[in-house]
């Protein structure tokens, strides 16, 4: 694989888990303001992140 298609595929699989852990987040919260969704998107990409780190470190990739 390429670089950029490394990247890519690294970039779109943090989104993928960013989009799903920021509605969860959503979910869970009773009341949606400015505030909530500052750090539940500061949340969602920090648990991307490491879900990604996580899934490299076990897989053959």
């Amino acid at each position: 694989m390429t670089r950029r298609t490394t990247l890519l595929r690294a970039l779109s699989e943090v989104l993928a888990w960013w989009a799903a852990l920021a509605v969860l987040w959503l979910v869970f919260i009773t009341t949606v303001d400015a505030l909530e969704l500052v750090v539940g998107a500061g949340a969602a990409l920090v648990g991307a992140v490491a879900a990604r780190a996580a899934r490299r470190a076990v897989s053959a990739e």
